[in-house]
């Protein structure tokens, strides 16, 4: 998406990614960013916490129109409040186990 970014702000139009992947991020460089220390696939929190989703939302909103420079990408203060790993490499036995069980 941060390519795609790159692309919209070229015809004027501002963007802002929201990104649980900080490495790929950080690479692909979009416009802005803003990074969320959460499992890939709650970039806006958990479901059902409308308050956390809110604070993201507002934040992201907020560094659309203060960001200075190309290529920023911020940290969203706070952390997933359980234990998550992402997926790295080749899935082990192990691994599919353990998300079998989810």
């Amino acid at each position: 998406m941060g390519l795609v970014a790159r692309v919209v702000e070229e015809t004027g139009i501002p963007t802002i990614n929201v990104s649980t992947g900080r490495d790929i991020t950080a690479l692909v460089r979009p416009p802005r960013s803003l990074f969320v220390n959460a499992p890939m696939g709650n970039t806006f929190g958990k479901p059902g916490d409308a308050d956390r989703q809110r604070e993201i939302l507002r934040v992201a909103l907020d560094l659309l129109v203060t960001a200075t420079e190309p290529g920023v990408l911020v940290d969203l203060p706070g952390a997933w409040d359980e234990p998550f790993e992402y997926f790295t490499g080749e899935a082990t036995p192990e691994a599919i186990a353990r998300q079998m069980k989810k």
